[in-house]
């Protein structure tokens, strides 16, 4: 897929006619509430909400969908306690494992964008393995794991000069993490924010919030948002 960098006219038209969003962008969020609505442990939220995204990865390529982006762990989310913290990066580096073979399988190319410094070795190690892994794969599983869309803005501005304008804005946050434009940005846990999440790709994209904790979503719950996005009318603005 041609990753796209600004919104021309061309693009505007070739977007508003089609019937597939190709960049898709979830939210999961609402894995804590889930569970402490059924009296669980807040982990057994996030081992839900691990389990509902494996069983959803078959689904990529059927939908048409090229890219999927998902937010796992935000820089915000460091403000935890240091349990659960601990619990979501030991469950970050089983979902590389899980995710691999699936992937694999799939076609799934798999990526993990956000800061890398401060993420443990064993699960950085697990990162470089599915990455290499899966490279051959034509559709594209984006993870953001200790990310912050304000960070990676400042930082791309940092690399660019006072004279630059939105499209070369928009080359630079691209190289700086393989990104593009979202067509479809999904939220679960009945919430309605962006959460510091892909602010700048998601200028135009259409929002839905399916009113459920991201471990009740299903398939079915896809295809709604993707018959949904169907019957938008996108304007970007015109």
């Amino acid at each position: 897929m041609a990753e796209m960098t600004n919104l021309d006219t061309s693009a505007r038209e070739d977007f508003a006619t089609q019937s597939t969003p190709r960049h898709v962008a979830i939210i999961m969020d609402g894995n804590r509430r889930w569970a402490r609505e059924r009296g669980l442990p807040s982990f057994e939220g996030h081992r839900a909400g691990l389990q509902r995204l494996v069983d959803l990865l078959p689904r990529v390529r059927p939908s048409g969908i090229d890219v999927l982006t998902l937010f796992a762990f935000s820089t915000a989310n460091w403000q935890r306690e240091d349990s659960e913290v601990t619990n979501l990066l030991r469950l970050a580096d089983y979902a590389m494992r899980r995710f691999t073979p699936v992937c694999r399988r799939e076609g799934i190319r798999v990526e993990v964008i956000g800061r890398k410094d401060r993420l443990p070795d064993s699960l950085l190690a697990g990162i470089e393995r599915t990455q290499r892994l899966t490279a051959g794969g034509d559709k594209h599983l984006r993870i953001a794991l200790d990310y912050s869309a304000r960070d990676a803005i400042v930082e791309a501005a940092r690399q660019v000069g006072s004279d630059c304008d939105a499209e070369e804005f928009s080359r630079t946050l691209a190289a700086n993490c393989d990104t593009c434009d979202v067509d479809l940005l999904i939220r679960t846990g009945k919430e309605q924010r962006l959460s510091d999440f892909m602010l700048w790709e998601c200028a135009f994209a259409e929002l839905y919030f399916p009113d459920l904790y991201w471990p009740e979503f299903t398939s079915a719950t896809l295809d709604t948002a993707l018959d949904w996005f169907q019957q938008r009318d996108r304007r970007f603005g015109v």
